[in-house]
């Protein structure tokens, strides 16, 4: 059994907190810059503030994004691997150090109703996985508030098919999009249950900028449902233009034979993920 120590869980985590509240993705710089040619003056200046942005951000250590969001991390643990403290306490700790420290933004309220802040943006929201192994994986992501309150879950009837996913989710983005900084990228969760459903959506949003799923029917629903949303004409900034999404990421489950659960898990143009491994 390999005992991973507190400090070397709790820096990592702390590290990718600061990588990604600092950086954008260099697939979505990229992304911005190979779109330029082809846009309009409007949002041409549109996409161009928002890689100057990006690039002040990172130069000068100032949050890419006012709201610095919700913690989330996906723990994949090896079999083989204990920890030296809980593990919600660890990454907690190092949630609270990085939001202090750093001076970001403490976003979460104690309860729904009474709403007092914690202070230090703990507690963070944690799912586990167990793997092979003597390793741990930790997808992180940072989600604000707004492309969250975009997002929606849907039980479609099965006799809904591909063309009820599609409306589904068009309709979603026609109505909230443009309230959560386009050009969106798209997590979409199709099958399991209720609850399931919703953390295949938020699991899609790791993806990188191009990676199609591997099954191929998927890969071409991921591509008629980006054609369709960026049909709406909502734009980069909300302003119009031809950059409403992305990018659309599906991730499906088996299901019952009654329901086809639909979730969409809308995340904005600096969509702030990474991985790391201890």
């Amino acid at each position: 059994m390999r005992v991973i120590p507190s400090k070397l869980v709790v820096q990592k985590i702390a590290d990718a907190l600061i990588d990604i509240n600092f950086n954008v993705d260099s697939d979505i710089l990229k992304y911005f810059q190979s779109q330029l040619p082809a846009l309009k003056d409007n949002e041409k200046r549109v996409i161009q503030i928002l890689v100057e942005n990006a690039n002040i951000a990172a130069k000068n250590k100032i949050p890419l994004c006012q709201d610095t969001g919700t913690v989330v991390i996906f723990a994949r643990i090896g079999q083989h691997v204990a920890f030296e403290k809980n593990l919600q306490t660890l990454i907690d700790e190092a949630v609270s150090s990085v939001y202090k420290q750093q001076y970001l933004r403490k976003s979460i309220v104690n309860d729904p109703l009474s709403r007092i802040n914690t202070q230090d943006n703990t507690p963070a929201i944690l799912h586990l996985e167990m793997i092979q192994g003597d390793t741990c994986e930790f997808g992180i992501m940072v989600k604000g508030g707004g492309a969250e309150n975009a997002s929606s879950m849907t039980m479609l009837e099965p006799a809904a098919g591909e063309e009820g996913i599609i409306d589904l989710i068009v309709k979603v983005v026609a109505e909230k999009g443009r309230n959560a900084c386009p050009p969106l990228i798209l997590g979409v969760g199709l099958g399991g249950n209720f609850e399931t459903c919703t953390l295949l959506a938020k699991k899609a949003l790791f993806r990188n900028i191009g990676q199609r799923n591997i099954d191929a029917k998927y890969a071409k629903l991921e591509n008629k449902i980006l054609k369709k949303v960026n049909e709406l004409k909502i734009g980069a900034g909300g302003y119009g233009g031809k950059l409403t999404a992305m990018e659309v990421f599906i991730e499906t489950a088996p299901c019952h034979i009654a329901s086809m659960p639909v979730a969409v898990n809308v995340s904005c143009h600096s969509t702030r993920h990474t991985w790391v491994r201890v």
